[in-house]
């Protein structure tokens, strides 16, 4: 058995690298980031929109149609782009239990839309739901992004 492998206190030495392999790259922060903002600030954007068109029913598609060239609407259709993209990078690095988590957070900030930009009542139940979601965020922030496999579920998969 060579130092590198040997087993220590804080574990041995390729543990050590594997666990700072799977740390987090700033890069990889921002992209979470834009997961939970880009898909609230769309749907914030759809809904202000759409506040502004009259009533849509799906008897008429062409009215939907025409709401997509409404500029809130536009905005909010890019922006839900962007979070697409976002979500599908982070998904090619990260789990999906911890992805969506974090887009969950999102809820957070769209409550916050919702009541300071979109001038809408939010319950105190509502409040309290988010102030859970907020907490579920944190304690889903403090594993690993990425599960490590294990030697006999690499050979099956």
């Amino acid at each position: 058995m060579d130092s590198s492998q040997s087993p220590s206190l804080f574990g041995t030495r390729s543990s050590k690298l594997k666990a700072a392999s799977t740390r987090l790259k700033l890069s990889q922060y921002v992209v979470l980031a834009l997961v939970a903002i880009c898909a609230p600030l769309g749907d914030s954007c759809l809904a202000r929109g759409m506040r502004q068109m009259p009533s849509i029913s799906l008897d008429h598609p062409l009215a939907l149609v025409s709401a997509v060239f409404h500029p809130w609407i536009a905005a909010g259709i890019v922006m839900l782009i962007c979070f697409f993209a976002c979500y599908l990078t982070a998904l090619s690095w990260a789990d999906l239990t911890y992805v969506l988590p974090t887009t969950a957070f999102g809820y957070v900030i769209i409550a916050l839309l919702g009541r300071f930009w979109l001038h809408e009542e939010i319950s105190i139940y509502r409040w309290a739901g988010i102030i859970l979601i907020t907490l579920g965020v944190g304690f889903v922030a403090q594993g690993p992004s990425l599960t490590e496999q294990t030697p006999d579920r690499e050979l099956t998969s």
